[in-house]
């Protein structure tokens, strides 16, 4: 296993995946850094799936720290590289679509922990029910189930965007 090749490049998904947990950059940042270090430690054993394997040491790094913490949030605007180019937008679209993402981001937020992961990993990560599965120690089902309450959540309180 090569950590530039195999490892260095799972840190953005890790970190996507530890901020939505825990809701602070700054520990989601460590969660990382902990993480690429438990990875590189077991870059002598088989693993089969390694993304899998460091979003299931992320995730559990993840809920321990929350646990030890109160829930914080977080504006997704940490994340500037993903929007959209601001200098195209008039200055009136600019502000309505910060206050939407702003919205959106705080009922994200609101979701109960196994559904906002589950979201991020198969909405945004385009991660298949069966990865999500693998990564969270659940079955299929329960990936299913838990999407459709969180898109359900989401889309009954976004009507009036």
């Amino acid at each position: 296993m090569n950590f530039e090749r195999d490892i260095l490049p799972l840190k953005n998904i890790v970190f996507r995946t530890a901020l939505r947990i825990v809701l602070n950059r700054e520990e989601a940042e460590d969660i990382v850094q902990d993480t690429l270090i438990k990875l590189w430690e077991h870059r002598d054993d088989d693993i089969h799936n390694i993304e899998a394997f460091a979003l299931t040491i992320a995730r559990r790094l993840a809920l321990d720290r929350s646990a030890k913490a109160e829930t914080r949030v977080i504006s997704l605007d940490a994340d500037l590289h993903d929007r959209q180019d601001e200098h195209q937008l008039s200055a009136h679209d600019r502000m309505v679509s910060d206050e939407q993402h702003s919205y959106i981001s705080q009922l994200i937020n609101s979701l109960p922990e196994k559904q906002r992961t589950i979201i991020q990993l198969r909405d945004i990560e385009g991660k298949t029910y069966r990865e999500i599965a693998d990564i969270l120690s659940i079955t299929e089902a329960d990936v299913k189930v838990n999407l459709f309450r969180g898109r359900n959540f989401l889309k009954n309180n976004c009507k009036n965007l």
